[in-house]
């Protein structure tokens, strides 16, 4: 609330994962953010052309109705996250990165339990892990949280304060929000 009562515009999150294929990164979306955010991924989007396009499309489109979103895709490179960076700044939205480290051997494993196309080839997987580059505040962020995949779907996300907390996406906003 303001000074005089009114309720300040809240600004829309744009939550960027950063992951191997296999990372566990569409389970922590079901497990934690599901309900408050909306879902964009070039894994939906597979016949579409220009998903690059479409993808950035759709992110907009959410945020520009005050809508939180979550991109679930790999985004290795500083170059993958640029655009969406740029087009989260230019809505004034909250960006937050989610990085999973990588774990080869856990990725190959959770992958391998995959059916159908959700399956990746394993070196893709290999060839995501050769240019992932953990993000950082320097690209624009205004917080980047790292996430541990534990076993059977739990998560640990450090801050970056050093708090660990299993409930934090449902408080990003205030975790991020800047001091009056």
């Amino acid at each position: 609330m303001s000074n005089n009562g009114e309720r300040l515009p809240v600004q829309p999150a744009l939550a960027i994962f950063v992951g191997l294929p296999g990372a566990g990164k569409s389970t922590f979306y079901e497990n934690y953010l599901a309900k408050t955010h909306q879902l964009v991924s070039k894994d939906r989007l597979r016949n579409a052309r220009h998903r690059d396009q479409r993808q950035l499309e759709l992110v907009r489109l959410a945020l520009a109705a005050g809508r939180d979103v979550v991109v679930d895709n790999t985004n290795p490179s500083l170059a993958d996250r640029e655009a969406l960076i740029a087009l989260g700044k230019a809505l004034q939205a909250t960006i937050v990165a989610y990085f999973f480290p990588p774990d080869i051997p856990a990725s190959l494993a959770r992958n391998s339990q995959r059916q159908g196309k959700a399956c990746v080839p394993v070196v893709a997987i290999m060839a995501k892990a050769k240019i992932l580059q953990p993000p950082t505040l320097l690209e624009g962020f205004d917080a980047v949280f790292t996430v541990q995949t534990l076993e059977r779907g739990q998560f640990s996300i450090d801050t970056g304060l050093g708090v660990t907390d299993h409930a934090l996406p449902q408080a990003t906003r205030d975790t991020v929000a800047p001091v009056p």
